[in-house]
């Protein structure tokens, strides 16, 4: 989609996005591979490793607690991150995104491949753990940059292929683990000195984003448009984190749900969450092509992850179980870009870091949470299926209360709305 293309009204484009640095052909194009490849690092961080978990947990099996610790190897960079990345993000603000991204992209390479020389089962979490710090820098530095580059319809655009990237990397990053962990356990953790090679090029092809002249303001102005903006990515955040446990259903519980229908060949098991990633990356795509801005989507896009839940939970055999997963994954892949984009529009330059940090907290910590959720809710309804119905349930409210609150915006305000004006 060319540069060229009118962005539309509404929430992003916003004033506070300072000028992206002009670039075209060869440079533009390292530019943004850059920052797919580092927004795909905290991926490889949680799954590349996942294929020699029963590998590790053998190796260690003499050391009290190994059948609970291990599986922190690689459960605990993701909590990290959600923790730490609004510290992260304070951070970018004050010493400068590309600053930082190079530094922490050498740390995760030395934090990465720790376990190659560690033989403590304590030491290699605690290895994890700083991965998920410099996860944490890594994650918040890409997002942010990209909403410093690029405004308008061009930031919709790479923050729906960032999601397209990751979602694309997990399966890549997945079988490159199981490959390579078959000449011994230890063997994935080199996959982490990728990074090296990264730093460099960015240091020297990334360029230092800056604000605009025009967007320097008094100092109540200033302080007037930060509250807003705090006030307004509170709600963004609280979506997010539910919206979070949303993403993140299908691939945590696709295999047990085909499970309880009787599926136990690894290899459909395997196709059938592949084939659910996929319609993932086309939710992303889709969304890149709509050419909207994002609010007035989301409780469509809610509606739609609804429906998905709903005919999983309806479902009798597994090739009903996978439409409904398909359905949903489309979903969630238009979820994911349009959260983060109306976060983004919400920010100055000034706060884009820091807000970007809190975005991240929400995200990762919700993933977390999915799979204590569900097993909460499966639980109390008796069955796997059951829980994902309910979710299906909160997420048809969740789109019927933005529907609702647009609305009540928009008979309040006789004006029409700025997405009507497209």
């Amino acid at each position: 989609m060319p540069g060229s293309v009118p962005p539309p009204p509404h929430a992003v484009v916003d004033a506070t996005t300072p000028p992206a640095v002009a670039v075209s052909g060869p440079a533009h194009l390292l530019r943004v591979t850059l920052l797919m490849a580092g927004s795909c690092l905290p991926i490889l961080g949680a799954v590349l490793i996942a294929p020699v978990l029963p590998k590790m947990q053998d190796h260690f099996a003499s050391v009290p607690g190994a059948k609970a610790l291990v599986p922190l190897a690689l459960t605990v960079p993701a909590l990290a991150l959600a923790l730490l990345a609004p510290f992260a993000g304070v951070i970018v603000d004050r010493v400068g995104r590309k600053r930082l991204l190079v530094v922490a992209t050498v740390l995760y390479a030395l934090f990465g491949t720790a376990p190659l020389w560690l033989d403590s089962l304590g030491g290699i979490i605690a290895s994890r753990a700083l991965v998920g710090v410099a996860e944490a820098a890594i994650m918040t530095c890409c997002t942010t940059l990209i909403g410093d580059y690029y405004s308008g319809h061009r930031r919709v655009k790479y923050l729906a292929l960032q999601t397209m990237c990751a979602s694309a990397s997990a399966t890549v990053f997945f079988v490159l683990g199981g490959a390579a962990g078959s000449a011994g356990w230890r063997v994935p953790f080199w996959v982490y000195a990728v990074s090296l090679a990264l730093a460099p090029l960015m240091a020297t092809t990334l360029p230092n984003p800056a604000a605009r002249a025009d967007d320097k303001e008094t100092s109540a102005e200033t302080e007037a448009r930060r509250s807003f903006s705090w006030r307004q990515l509170g709600g963004i955040c609280a979506l997010t984190f539910f919206g979070a446990v949303v993403f993140y259903t299908v691939p945590v519980e696709m295999s047990y749900l085909l499970d309880d229908l009787g599926v136990e060949n690894t290899g459909v098991i395997g196709l059938a969450t592949a084939i659910a990633s996929a319609a993932t990356v086309g939710g992303a795509v889709t969304f890149a092509r709509l050419k909207r801005s994002p609010d007035p989507m989301l409780p469509a896009v809610f509606a739609v992850c609804a429906v998905g839940f709903g005919v999983m939970f309806l479902a009798g055999n597994a090739p009903l179980l996978v439409i409904g997963a398909v359905v949903n994954c489309v979903g969630t892949g238009m979820l994911l870009p349009a959260l983060l984009t109306s976060a983004m529009s919400r920010l100055a330059f000034e706060d884009r870091g820091r807000g970007t940090g809190l975005w991240m907290t929400a995200f990762f910590g919700g993933e977390f949470i999915c799979p204590l959720v569900l097993l909460a809710g499966e639980s109390a309804v008796g069955s796997l299926a059951g829980a994902v119905g309910v979710l299906g349930l909160a997420a048809a409210l969740v789109a019927a209360g933005l529907w609702a609150a647009r609305r009540r915006v928009g008979a309040v305000d006789p004006r029409p709305l700025p997405e009507q004006l497209a």
